[in-house]
């Protein structure tokens, strides 16, 4: 997909199944499909857009990637190490360098540590700066991300949902990290202020050159921020594409359907517009549909959908889809 030297992450044939248990001895009677069969890569510097319905697969994505959650099958690397093979203290140190923007700004810090404890826990963690010169250091994030460091001493219960998500990104950035997990950051947010989140998250990439894997269901902020974005159903990414060329060409079935709920600022193009109503319910990721996951749902579904799961391939240059009617 590029050259081999500017890849920073490569993800490969990834899974990742919750196993079901019933019964007083706890017997394994299925599994959840959270995330079956995954390849893609993630470049030095841009940031790739993942987005979906709701229970897809995208969060369980991202913590798979950071090894928060140990995979069924499949490799990671990360700067051409493989992180499912660390573990203990090697798996530790790279950790330092990847590192997560949780979706729920008040449920990811801590009620009972002060912000100027939660920012500075990293340093203390991995050992990186002196224990004398953890408050200056807490201080210079909080500035960062443009807040007043004199708020170091208070809790987070005295925060608004948009400052508390910014005290998130400060914690993040406090190992200097070449990687973040941006797990729906702006979706708990009211609409003005997830335009300050994501101005802040553009400015912070580019004065550090920071590489993002952004997490959203907002199609038209995922357009904003993103270089490349990839859909996702059910478990299986669908379509992968340069932004304007997945927008204005999309060639998957639900990538069409998705684009065409987006709402356009033009009353007489909305007017205009067809609209792609789905039909049905997605199905279980416990027991997925043979074949293509949206066949389904899909309005050009055909017998050859139900027999063959379709080879997610290069369609044009960057532009990739698992489809068998493209």
């Amino acid at each position: 997909m590029s050259a081999e030297n500017n890849v920073l992450l490569r993800v490969e044939n990834l899974k990742m199944y919750f196993p079901i248990y019933r019964g007083i001895i706890r017997q394994q009677v299925g599994a959840v499909h959270a995330v079956d069969d995954i390849s893609f890569e993630v470049f030095k510097g841009e940031t790739l857009g993942l987005v979906g319905e709701s229970g897809c697969g995208k969060s369980t994505t991202g913590r798979v990637i950071l090894q928060l959650y140990r995979p069924t099958a499949g490799k990671v690397f990360f700067d051409g190490i493989d992180l499912t093979a660390l573990k203990g203290e090697p798996l530790r140190r790279m950790r330092r360098r990847m590192q997560m923007i949780f979706q729920d700004p008040y449920a990811s810090l801590n009620p009972r540590m002060t912000i100027g404890d939660i920012v500075g826990e990293p340093f203390l963690v991995h050992g990186t700066v002196p224990r004398s010169e953890v408050r200056d250091r807490v201080a210079d994030l909080l500035k960062l991300v443009n807040l007043n460091p004199d708020f170091a001493s208070r809790y987070p219960h005295e925060f608004s949902g948009g400052q508390r998500q910014r005290i998130g990104i400060a914690r993040a950035l406090a190992l200097q990290p070449a990687f973040i997990v941006c797990d729906e950051p702006i979706s708990a947010l009211d609409v003005s202020i997830q335009a300050q989140v994501v101005n802040l998250l553009e400015d912070l990439q580019k004065e550090f050159g920071l590489t993002y894997l952004f997490i959203a269901h907002d199609l038209s902020m995922v357009r904003h921020i993103s270089d490349r974005v990839a859909v996702m159903y059910l478990g299986v990414i669908v379509e992968l594409a340069d932004r304007f060329e997945l927008y204005h060409h999309p060639l998957h079935p639900y990538t069409q359907a998705l684009l065409s709920a987006v709402p356009i600022p033009d009353p007489v193009a909305e007017q205009k517009r067809q609209r792609i109503i789905l039909q049905g319910d997605v199905p279980s990721p416990v027991n997925p549909p043979s074949g293509c996951r949206f066949r389904t749902r899909c309005p050009l579904a055909q017998a050859v959908c139900a027999e063959a799961k379709p080879e997610f391939r290069e369609i044009s240059p960057g532009h990739w889809v698992a489809c068998h009617l493209v």
